[in-house]
């Protein structure tokens, strides 16, 4: 056994762990501590090396800044329990009712809004699939399109802040979660333009795959529909100013921003009395396995990274990076994208974020400092929110796209799951399309960080 092969066979390791279904969180740790005794018999690394562990561990359960995840998901939970999804989708949906494609128009919108107020995947996609889909499929909607229109706009709780994704990538770029959520603001409504232009699209080329509602289907008009918006649209915009209004004026950090939210979720419960014991005993329990999960995920990286990079594995990632990849900046990314591109058939966001960040990080933060010298972590931004919007593919990849399982769960038997995977494809596209719009055009994010 030679020092120079122990990090190639530490990843190698790694992949043989997730290949054989074995827990990421668990594959991890396992592998970092199995090196990590190999490493010290063959005096490789030093005993007191390993001593760093519980301090990395204890380090990151005070990261305060995770505290936000526990905080959105639990106000993301309660709110879908309120219903809150379900009055916007029926009042959109009645807005743009008697127009083609009207009701798609309604969910990627419902869609933007939920993202913007609960930051997690599985609720928007989940309230979304129960309550539109069959009113699309009822009047004639193509499969495909509906349940691609679901799916994505569900997706849209990955890039548009408080997204997840956006505080993992935050945390492991070592960048500020607030100028993150910053910069992917304007590329996450830009995108949600895209697919409101994708059914713009639809109902021209094939109108009969995306007709408007039937008269007798649409329930308010004039002055009681105004009124009706005004009502429904208030409490989440209101909320949405006092989760991520506080947070762009710098008056609440994200996690302050987050407990905010998450009391406001629960007042809004109230009001609409939906607030139940049995109801918040299910929210917190929900929070508590996400929690956890991430948690785990987490310790086990660390204690990957850390034996990693005692046995030099951040350089050998380095150098492999540095021979294979071209020197070109915007070239370097785009080969970094796809790689991330093709690892998300197989990995989630949290895995991808957690396993692949750290390694490929110095390579990204070399890039970043000879396009950005006077602060290095602008670039970063730049690239955090790039790969958000790549790993929200991950959520529509076919066939293990987290979005298409949590709408499966939900749709009529009617529905085929082939339909609930071609429905995606475009979608993908057009995530992709957005991905090197934000490579091209860095501005997209940078120029919203705080000065």
């Amino acid at each position: 056994m030679s020092f120079e092969v122990m990090a190639p066979l530490m990843f190698v390791g790694l992949v043989l762990f997730l290949l054989l279904g074995y827990p990421v969180a668990f594959s991890l740790g396992a592998v970092g501590l199995l090196f990590g005794w190999i490493g010290v018999q063959y005096d490789f690394i030093q005993p007191v090396f390993l001593q760093n562990i519980p301090l990395r561990i204890f380090d990151t359960l005070k990261n305060q800044t995770l505290l936000a995840i526990p905080f959105f998901t639990f106000m993301g939970l309660i709110l879908e329990r309120s219903g809150m999804a379900e009055e916007l989708l029926d009042t959109v949906g009645q807005l743009f009712g008697r127009l083609r494609g009207g009701v798609a128009f309604a969910v990627i919108l419902v869609g933007a809004v939920l993202a913007a107020t609960t930051g997690v995947v599985a609720a928007s996609v989940i309230a979304m699939g129960l309550i539109s889909l069959p009113v699309m499929l009822r009047h004639g909607y193509s499969p495909r399109v509906a349940s691609g229109v679901i799916a994505a706009s569900g997706t849209l709780a990955q890039i548009i802040p408080p997204s997840l994704v956006l505080i993992i990538m935050a945390d492991q770029l070592g960048v500020s979660v607030g100028d993150m959520y910053r910069g992917a603001f304007v590329p996450g409504f830009i995108l949600t333009g895209l697919y409101l232009g994708y059914v713009v699209l639809i109902s021209l080329i094939n109108p009969k795959a995306v007709p408007g509602l039937p008269e007798e289907a649409r329930t308010h008009r004039g002055s009681a529909l105004a009124w009706r918006v005004l009502t429904v649209m208030i409490p989440p915009l209101v909320l949405i100013f006092l989760v991520l209004g506080t947070i762009f004026l710098g008056v609440a950090t994200p996690t302050e921003g987050g407990a905010m939210g998450a009391v406001g979720a629960l007042i809004l419960a109230l009001a609409r009395r939906r607030l139940s014991l049995k109801v918040l005993i299910q929210a917190m329990e929900a929070t508590a396995r996400l929690t956890s999960f991430v948690t785990f995920i987490l310790v086990g990286s660390r204690i990957f990274s850390l034996v990693f990079v005692g046995v030099d594995g951040d350089r050998w990632v380095e150098n492999l990076l540095e021979t294979a990849l071209p020197d070109n900046p915007i070239a370097f990314l785009l080969i970094i994208n796809l790689i991330v591109f093709l690892i998300a058939f197989f990995l989630d966001f949290f895995e991808i974020a957690f396993i692949i960040i750290p390694l490929i990080l110095p390579a990204v933060t070399g890039i970043m400092e000879g396009l950005y010298p006077e602060d290095y972590k602008i670039g970063l931004y730049w690239f955090g929110v790039m790969l958000g919007v790549n790993l929200q593919t991950s959520f529509m990849h076919p066939p293990f796209g987290f979005a298409l399982f949590y709408l499966r769960s939900v749709a009529p038997p009617s529905l085929k799951t082939s339909d609930i995977y071609w429905g995606a494809v475009p979608f993908v596209v057009i995530q992709v399309i957005m991905v090197l719009i934000v490579l091209f055009n860095p501005w997209l994010v940078t120029n919203w960080l705080a000065k």
